[in-house]
């Protein structure tokens, strides 16, 4: 079935219907079914190329679908681990954002259409966040034997800041863009109503 609508099939037919209008005409003679068959194989020759089928990339509510599971596991890992209380209210603030960005709703379907936005939330749920945990609970011991170093539970308390504000800023960019998308359906059905 996909030869019958290629591009070598319907040139190919077009110089076989081309064949059969000179046989109708005389002009091909006894030797028509050549004239035909040939028509058709020079049309399938000078056809050109079929155009490769467009990659088929993931649906991005299915990106956010796992990034909803992998941020359900980073919740379990962070729900484990014992922080100083100012790092704590910073990472619980951190989470509800991230949480509240990766509801189901009019937030994720504007986030879907985000690549960017998708990759920066991906980024802060599957690396920076576990990291910068992870690195505070490793480093905390070893710094106290080391009088005289920053504690890092103030390096926690500026990495999951500069995070928030990330996440932040992630989220006034989906309300503009979905404040610009009512605007402009208002505008299309305010200039409808006037055509009308």
């Amino acid at each position: 079935m996909g030869y019958l609508e290629s591009r070598k099939n319907l040139a190919g037919s077009a110089g076989g219907i081309a064949g059969l209008a000179l046989t109708f005409t005389g002009v091909a003679g006894p030797y028509w079914p050549a004239v035909v068959l040939g028509l058709y194989g020079a049309g399938a020759l000078i056809a050109p190329p079929e155009r490769p089928p467009l990659p088929d990339f993931p649906d991005p509510s299915a990106q956010l679908d796992e990034l909803r599971a992998d941020f359900g596991k980073l919740r379990t890992y962070l729900d484990g681990v014992e922080l100083p209380p100012a790092a704590a209210g910073r990472l619980t603030e951190l989470t509800e954002l991230l949480s509240a960005l990766l509801d189901p709703g009019w937030v994720a379907q504007v986030l879907a259409q985000d690549p960017e936005g998708v990759h920066a939330l991906s980024r802060a749920v599957r690396q920076d966040i576990p990291e910068a945990v992870d690195t505070f609970v490793r480093t905390r011991w070893w710094t106290r034997m080391t009088p005289g170093t920053e504690p890092p539970e103030r390096h926690l308390e500026r990495q999951l800041s500069l995070l928030h504000e990330e996440a932040e800023r992630l989220a006034a960019q989906l309300r503009e863009t979905e404040a610009r998308r009512q605007e402009s359906h208002t505008r299309y059905l305010e200039d409808r109503g006037r055509s009308q």
